[in-house]
Formats: structure tokens, sequence, C-alpha cells
């Protein structure tokens, strides 16, 4: 809703002078909405959140602005107002983000610092959710190695959650940038993580699951990478191990398994950024459209991605039928198939065939 006022109207300020006329002629805005959002631009009164940003040195940047993430913007329902406090840069556009469970163990949260801070060596930016456990380790870990890091949260900046970690917000601040969609003072509920986690798989360019019960939000963020486009990679686990257990599902069905930031950076290298501009047909002398017309090839496959693409181009096929059409061995296929499905490029369908995604 947001979008389509700063659309139709221009900027927040002239939003904010919008009649009920004018409110009401907007698509998907009908009375009672029109009639509410016109009483609230009256009454509203920003001052009491004006003092808190200037107190807290939290700027906000609304969705259409220069210095709005690039990235986000490409997302179905993008955040209409962000809340940063220290500052986004370029760099941040070659950023991981890693989650995992809260009650994390000990082997989870010393990979978690070490992922991140090979990551921060190499001049990728950390990107997690400041939340207790893999979080926190991983924010630490970019840190400790110099690098930069952001934290996305759930609640209002004025308040950080959970309280524990304040001087860690602090240095992450310092050193990267704090972001948040809520207002200054509204404490985080439990409906408002999964948001937060669309926004963290969001400004990355992959998402690393480091440790996770098959319960954990971090499978969450894991949803939202897959249907933005973003790579998803995963630590594995002890076998006998809850804490491990959403990670090893996740393998088992294909996810892409990593030890450390080099495996990460290898993949990485060679996958076009999600915002890449995809490619372009070449234009035909005289155009005639087409129903029939083939799909567009998708940015940022990987060689055996693309040979996977390139062999379902017309009937679904059997697993086996592609390892032999890609040449790839079974591991290799398979983690290369689950890629393509969180990528909503490809669908299984029963009896173990592909097909693409039309």
């Amino acid at each position: 809703m947001t979008a389509a006022l700063l659309e139709h109207f221009g900027s927040p300020a002239a939003a904010l002078k919008a009649t009920y006329l004018q409110l009401l002629a907007i698509p998907l805005i009908g009375d009672k909405l029109a009639r509410s959002f016109s009483e609230s631009f009256r009454t509203v009164d920003v001052g009491p959140e004006s003092e808190l940003l200037v107190k807290h040195g939290v700027r906000p940047v609304v969705l259409g602005e220069a210095d709005y993430p690039t990235r986000l913007t490409t997302l179905v329902g993008p955040p209409g107002l962000l809340y940063l406090r220290g500052t986004l840069t370029a760099a941040d556009a070659n950023a991981v983000g890693i989650v995992g469970s809260r009650a994390c163990t000990a082997y989870g949260k010393r990979i978690a610092e070490r992922i991140a801070a090979g990551l921060a060596r190499a001049g990728w930016t950390v990107i997690s959710g400041l939340a207790r456990g893999i979080d926190g380790a991983a924010h630490r870990g970019a840190l400790d190695a110099g690098g930069r890091t952001i934290a996305v949260l759930a609640g209002g900046l004025a308040k950080i959650y959970p309280p524990e970690h304040t001087s860690l917000a602090d240095d992450v601040a310092k050193q990267g940038c704090l972001v948040s969609e809520t207002p200054m003072t509204v404490a985080p509920l439990p409906g408002m993580f999964p948001a937060r986690n669309r926004i963290i798989s969001g400004l990355s360019r992959a998402v690393v699951v480091v440790e996770a019960n098959v319960k954990s939000g971090a499978l969450i963020t894991v949803d939202h990478a897959a249907e933005q486009g973003r790579e998803v990679f995963v630590v594995p686990g002890p076998v006998d191990s809850p804490a491990s257990a959403g990670c090893l599902e996740l393998i088992r069905k294909g996810a892409k398994l990593v030890r450390d930031a080099d495996d990460i950076l290898e993949d990485l290298r060679g996958i076009a950024p999600p915002d890449a501009a995809p490619p372009r047909r070449p234009a035909a002398a005289n155009p005639t459209p087409s129903l029939f017309e083939p799909p567009m090839v998708p940015a940022g496959l990987d060689a055996v991605q693309q040979k996977i693409w390139d062999a379902l181009d017309g009937t679904p096929k059997h697993a086996d039928e592609l390892s032999r059409l890609t040449g790839a061995a079974i591991s290799q296929l398979t983690s290369s198939l689950m890629q393509l499905e969180l990528k909503k490029l490809i669908r299984r369908l029963p009896g173990n065939q592909y097909e693409r995604r039309r």
C-alpha cells in the first residue's frame, strides 16, 4: 500500500496532504481505508518519533529514495519505510546472510563465527538478525575480523531486542548498519520475525544455515530466499543432534553443503547476483508476437544448472535421464535440482520427474 501511495503522489509529504477523494482514486483503496488514512494523516503527531530518530542517530529511508537498498526494491511487497542506524555502502551488494537457531550448540556458534570471519576477511558483508545464538555469533565473527555486518531487527531501534545485545548493536552500527521497518518504540512480536527474515534474505546474495532444528525460524528465511532467487547453503551437523535436524533435512533434499567460507565464495564467484540484468533476446527484423515464444534463459545459473535447464526444454524428465543428458554425477545433479527448485525455476513431479515452471 505504501508503494501505491508513493507512486500516485510522488513523495511522502504529498501523500500526507492527500484528501479523502484523492485517496479514493487510488486502486485498491476503498471508502473505509480512504477515510481511515485521511483522518490519520490529519491527526498524526510525528514529533515524538522524530525526537527518537535524532536521539538514537537513526534516519528513515522511504521506498523510491536514492539511498533505499536497490536489492529490496525487487521484492514482492518491499518495505515502504526503513529505519537505518549506521551506513549502507556499495560494498554491501556482496553480502551473505547467516542464520540459525537461537538455542545453538557450541559447535554451531564456533562455525558461525568462523564462516562470518572468513567472509568478512574476503571483503563480504555478513547479514543476520541480531538474535541470540547463531545470529549473534555471526555478527561477532564479522566484527572481530574487521569486516562489515548488517543486523536486521524485527522491533524498533529505540529499544534493542534482545537487551543483552545492546552493546553488540552499537558495534554493528559503527561497522555496518542496523535496519528495521518497524517504528522506533514498537516491541517485536512473534509474527514480525518472518517479515524481518525476508529482509535478511532480500539484502543477501546467498543465505547460509549454520544450525537449525526442524522448527527453527531460520527455515522461514530459507523459504524467503527460495522465493527471491537467492542461493541457499547449509552447514552439516551431527546426525544425532536435534539442533542440526533442520539442516540435515535441507541437505537430504539436495541443498548445497558447505564447510567454510571458502566453499561459499567458490560457488558465488560463478553465480550472477540476483539483481543482475537478465539476458536480452536479439531483436528480430520483423518481430511478431507469439503465444509460444520460448521462456527467457534465467540469469545466474552455473554450468550444471544450465544443462538441466536446457534438458528440460520439452516434456518432463526423470532424474536418471537428466543425469545421462547432463553428464552430472548423481550427487551433483541432486544438489543442482534442489537449487533450481529453491529458485522456483523447476518443479518436482511424482515419480522423481522434473519440469520447468511456466
